[in-house]
């Protein structure tokens, strides 16, 4: 059985898609990059312009995704926070910016207050130091 999921392994690493796939692209790319500059030709520049473009749709295949699925993050956060803060701090909370919304999604309804209340007043740098000072972790298995 797998550890339960916290701060330092909530990160979701898929072999095949970030390993395997990232080097079937970029080391093809490479390749036709070396052969274009070693001996210039256009079907060596064609082979190249094609390889860049495969690279440039397997990184927007996967960053439209993401941006989804944060759009879906905030939305179950917000109403979250409309159910758990208290009236106060629930009209303080819609100046949260999407990355700290999604930060505070693994923080436990029991610390949410607390955690919104300290990132509004500016405590952290960054989207991973809310994260790291998340004490019950809750954790998300479905983000991918």
């Amino acid at each position: 059985m797998a550890a339960p999921q916290s701060y330092e392994n909530h990160a979701k690493m898929v072999f095949l898609y970030h390993r395997v796939a990232t080097a079937l692209l970029l080391i093809p790319t490479a390749w036709f990059g070396m052969s274009l500059v070693s001996d210039f030709s256009v079907e060596a520049l064609m082979r190249l312009l094609f390889a860049v473009g495969v690279v440039i749709i397997a990184l927007f295949a996967r960053l439209f995704p993401l941006g989804v699925q944060d759009r879906v993050i905030r939305l179950e956060e917000r109403l979250r926070m409309e159910r758990l803060l208290p009236d106060g701090l629930r009209v303080r909370a819609r100046e949260l910016t999407t990355p700290q919304l999604i930060a505070l999604r693994f923080a436990s309804d029991g610390e949410l207050a607390d955690l919104v209340d300290r990132v509004l007043d500016g405590e952290f740098a960054d989207t991973k130091s809310i994260k790291a000072a998340v004490v019950t972790w809750r954790p998300d298995h479905q983000r991918i």
